[in-house]
């Protein structure tokens, strides 16, 4: 752990990151702490700003290069030098020797290379974080490719979750970091981060998508080959698109860009809603634009490792939410917030109704150019702080891929409204749901159930009718152990008082002789407090 922590301070220090912070923002304590700062001393060296941080975070490892991946697709929210550089960590992250990928191969499948394929490319076709791939040709002659996970990558990923732990639970010691439950984030994303390095569950989810969008004119999956897939690799049909960053190769086919950038925003909100499996990993490095119909263009995505689905509750929560936002219907986001037990339980919803209105009333009816969904999220996160709003770890999934749209639909078609585009579907959506279709649809869906519980239903109903009526003895029992017990306080109550009563009455009888002295001696109002005094001690 120890050298972890130093070797990430070392690539700190060698990449000079502590240039990348914009210190004019900071409080003028950071900002001496900076200028006072060893790392000073150390040359910058040629590179620029953005090679630097790239090269910092592929010397860190998967976690890191995530992280990069990630942001890269941001370029509203980061300088075009620093976006360019990130790019390459989507599909170009250096690759590991092709040796080592026959080696792994050879021991998963327990076959030699030669024997699985009639051709394998040493040379990697792309190489990412976590796993790298290469081209091959089966012996049926169907070109695939082999996806293998890095050697040793295991080990490196326990470490920097290790140090990801430590760092949310420091940050969960400071209130306002708090709500944000940078554990139960953290805890959520390693389990996702460590299901890509199992291929299987790749495999699998990359059948049920494909399953999902069977014969869809906007999504095509490629197939899985079963047979030579394990944990650690997986074979699967080969794909020839335009990657979607490549917008130079989109225009030169004549790609219809606006018909692309509103059919990704369909695609995410089909497989959120109507589908409620989505692929939670959409960077441009994974999505591809076939080559075929350009007027009327078809994605292709890849690499299904990270997934996400949603509750019944979540599904309606968002939706409701959404829509609400689409009519600016901001007392109703409030509502549900509270409702959610998203924020506070004494929360006013017309005060935060308020403030919501404040941070998104500019964001409806403008085009995605105008708007940064990055920047609303801040907005609302800052402003939620005065209603100790918590950040859902179940939906940080959704909101990391919805960013992720909004990145694509930006490099894609600047003018698109990511509202107008989503609302008409979501209103569709609730109105089956909620409506007589969506009604006949889960009776439809219990009847099965229903009709094998409908012969009980006698039986169920003796049994419920039983219950009730021993529920009632055991309350009536109840009630009268109760009175009984109440009866016998009141009799020990008056028991004590007249065993007081008598205690005093004893001590007046020994105590008569001197007090008569006492009291002859004594003025009329000193005697009648004293009076008083024993008569209020008699009847306590």
């Amino acid at each position: 752990m120890l050298l972890r922590l130093l070797r990430i301070l070392w690539v700190i220090t060698r990449y000079r990151l502590d240039t990348l912070i914009p210190a004019e923002r900071l409080p003028w304590v950071l900002r001496t702490l900076l200028r006072l700062s060893p790392l000073r001393l150390v040359p910058i060296g040629e590179r620029n700003r953005g090679e630097r941080l790239r090269l910092a975070l592929e010397s860190l490892g998967p976690i890191f290069v995530k992280f990069g991946q990630v942001l890269s697709t941001r370029r509203d929210l980061l300088p075009e030098d620093i976006a360019d550089e990130l790019k390459r960590l989507q599909d170009q992250v250096p690759p590991f020797p092709g040796h080592e990928a026959r080696v792994v191969v050879e021991e998963e499948l327990g076959l030699a290379v030669t024997e699985a394929f009639a051709r394998f490319d040493p040379e990697p076709l792309a190489s990412a974080s976590i796993a790298q791939v290469h081209g091959a040709r089966l012996h049926g002659g169907e070109e695939v490719v082999v996806k293998i996970i890095r050697p040793g990558i295991e080990r490196v990923m326990r470490q920097d979750m290790a140090l990801l732990y430590r760092f949310a639970r420091l940050l969960a010691l400071v209130p306002e970091a708090r709500r944000l439950r940078p554990v139960e984030v953290v805890r959520d994303y390693e389990v996702t981060l460590f299901d890509e390095l199992d291929l299987h569950k790749e495999a699998a989810n990359t059948s049920q998508l494909k399953r999902n969008f069977k014969d869809s004119a906007h999504l095509y999956v490629p197939g899985i080959h079963w047979e030579l897939t394990r944990q650690r690799v997986m074979v699967q049909e080969r794909i020839y698109g335009i990657p979607v960053a490549d917008v130079a190769a989109l225009r030169a086919q004549g790609t219809d860009l606006r018909k692309l950038a509103e059919r990704g925003v369909e695609i995410f909100f089909t497989q959120v809603f109507r589908d409620n499996f989505f692929h939670a990993d959409m960077h441009p490095g994974n999505i591809f634009v076939s080559r075929q119909h350009p007027h009327d263009p078809q994605y292709i995505g890849i690499d299904c490792g990270i997934v996400g689905s949603l509750t019944r509750e979540d599904q309606d929560y968002l939706a409701r939410n959404l829509l609400a936002f689409f009519h600016q219907d901001y007392y109703e986001v409030a509502a549900l917030h509270i409702e959610s037990g998203w924020v506070g339980e004494n929360t006013r919803a017309n005060e935060f109704a308020a403030a919501i209105r404040t941070v998104c009333e500019p964001i409806l009816e403008k085009p995605l150019k105008d708007i940064s969904f990055g920047q609303v999220l801040l907005g609302l996160f800052q402003t939620a702080r005065r209603f100790d709003m918590e950040v859902q770890p179940q939906l940080v999934l959704l909101q990391k891929t919805l960013l992720n749209i909004e990145g694509l639909g930006r490099q894609l078609y600047p003018e698109l409204d990511l509202w107008q585009t989503a609302k008409p579907y979501l209103e569709r959506w609730m109105e089956e749901r909620a409506g007589v279709k969506g009604l006949w649809a889960s009776l439809k869906r219990q009847a099965p159930e229903l009709s094998h519980r409908l012969p009980e239903l006698p039986t169920l109903a003796h049994q419920v009718l039983l219950q009730a009526e021993l529920e009632k003895r055991q309350r009536r029992r109840q009630g009268e152990a109760l009175g009984g017990i109440r009866r016998q306080l009141e009799h020990q109550g008056r028991r004590g008082r007249r065993l007081r009563l008598g205690l005093v009455l004893l001590a007046l009888a020994l105590a008569w002789q001197p007090l008569a002295e006492w009291a002859g001696g004594q003025p009329w109002p000193a005697l009648a407090a004293a009076a008083l005094g024993l008569a209020l001690l008699a009847w306590h």
